[in-house]
């Protein structure tokens, strides 16, 4: 299982490396009045794009905080509600150890930063056939496009942590109250 998680880890890796690859010039001339290739333009575009990442991020950051002050409870005797940090994959039983549980956060923020990629692309292009269609309006269409992925980015990590983090806030409240 960890083996799959890294691999599939590296194969996001070498993808987005071979992405950034494509977005360097052939050449280096000034003189050179060339319009980048769509895919090209694409991939960077997505690649530099802070709204790619920040749902993944986001939501990593949630998720490990809510498994990190949960290990106190595990330590305790207590017992994972969500089946997907189960060993039997059974709500209500043994928690997997620490470093599996990561494991499962670290695979999923990977597939929302896909999510978010290939997101990000559709707009890209929606966008791109706009401008084509609507030159003129080149500004506004670009704009609307920045609004529209900010707001599915904030959308959708909103809903993937706001209850990690609230859950991470009660665990700590109710350890401090156990003493623990």
């Amino acid at each position: 299982m960890a083996s799959r998680s890294r691999s599939r880890a590296r194969r996001t890796g070498l993808m987005l490396l071979v992405i950034a690859s494509l977005c360097l010039p052939s050449t280096l001339s000034a003189q050179d009045d060339r319009r980048p290739s769509f895919l090209a333009e694409l991939a960077r575009g997505v690649a530099f794009d802070p709204t790619t990442y920040a749902p993944a991020i986001i939501t990593y950051d949630a998720r490990m905080r809510d498994w990190k002050t949960s290990q106190i409870f595990f330590q305790h005797g207590y017992l994972e509600r969500n089946p997907k940090f189960t060993a039997t994959g059974l709500p209500y039983d043994t928690p997997l150890t620490y470093e599996a549980g990561r494991e499962v956060i670290l695979r999923d923020a990977v597939v929302h930063l896909q999510v978010s990629a290939i997101h990000n692309a559709g707009t890209r292009s929606l966008e791109r056939v706009l401008i084509e269609r609507h030159p003129d309006k080149r500004t506004l269409i670009r704009v609307l496009g920045w609004i529209e992925r900010t707001a599915f980015a904030s959308y959708l990590a909103y809903q993937l942590s706001h209850q990690h983090y609230r859950q991470a806030r009660e665990n700590q409240r109710l350890a401090v109250t156990l003493g623990w």
